[in-house]
C-alpha cells in the first residue's frame, strides 16, 4: 500500500488544529470531542480556513447537501491537498460517503480519497436508527458504542483499504486507508473518544 506523504507534526509547544467541515451537519459534537483530547477545532467553510490545520473531520448530515455546498465554495480541492500532503482525515457517516470511490447508486463520487463502494442509508430511514456496540480491534478490546443514524455500509472494500470493524452481519462499518479513517456510524455522539485519538495518533 503506498504510503501518504510525509507530513512535519504540530510543534510541541501547541495543540493539535483539526478542522471540522462545517458546512452542513453534525459539528457541534465533533468540535466537544475533539477538545476533549486536547486539540483546537477549527470550523472550516471556506478556502482560507485550511491554512495551518494538521487533520480534517467530515461529519456527519445530508451527503447530497454536504456535496452540493463543498463545490459552492470551492472545497473540493483544498480537502484533495490536504490528503495528499499527508493529514490525517476522519469521515463519519455522511462524511464516509464524500471520501469514497465508488457509490452503490451511481451518482458520482465526491473526494475519492477512499478505495471503497458506499451504500448509502443501508440500514433504513430516520426511524430505523439504532445503537450497537462494535469491536473495533485498533482500539483496543474493549468494544465501542456505535450511533448509526440513516448509516450507509462499505458495500466493497478494495485492495487499498483495510477494514477496522463489521457490523452483526459481517458488512463493513468502518475503514483505514493510511491516514484516511472513515466510520459508517457517530464515534462523535458518545463519551467515548477513542476514534478521535486515533486520528490524532496519525500527526
Amino acid at each position: 500500500m503506498a504510503q501518504p506523504l510525509a507530513r512535519p507534526m504540530p510543534a510541541a509547544d501547541r495543540r493539535p488544529r483539526v478542522g471540522i467541515l462545517a458546512v452542513q451537519g453534525a459539528v457541534r459534537e465533533h468540535v466537544e470531542a475533539l477538545r476533549a483530547v486536547g486539540a483546537d477545532p477549527v470550523l472550516v467553510r471556506l478556502p482560507a480556513d485550511f491554512a495551518d490545520l494538521d487533520a480534517l473531520i467530515l461529519p456527519g448530515g445530508e451527503s447530497t447537501a454536504m456535496r452540493r455546498m463543498i463545490d459552492q465554495y470551492g472545497l473540493r480541492e483544498p480537502i484533495r491537498a490536504m490528503a495528499r500532503a499527508g493529514a490525517p482525515m476522519l469521515g463519519t457517516c455522511a462524511g464516509m460517503i464524500l471520501l469514497a470511490d465508488r457509490l452503490a447508486d451511481g451518482e458520482d463520487p465526491v473526494l475519492q480519497l477512499l478505495d471503497v463502494e458506499v451504500q448509502r442509508n443501508a440500514y433504513g430511514r430516520q426511524l430505523d436508527s439504532f445503537e450497537a456496540d462494535i469491536d473495533v480491534p485498533a482500539l483496543g478490546p474493549e468494544q465501542l458504542h456505535g450511533v448509526f443514524i440513516r448509516a450507509p455500509i462499505l458495500s466493497d472494500v478494495g485492495p487499498r483499504a483495510e477494514v477496522m470493524a463489521r457490523d452483526q452481519q459481517g458488512r463493513p462499518i468502518a475503514v483505514r486507508q493510511g491516514r484516511v479513517l472513515a466510520t459508517a456510524f457517530h464515534p462523535e455522539l458518545t463519551g467515548d473518544r477513542r476514534m478521535h485519538r486515533l486520528l490524532l495518533s496519525l500527526l
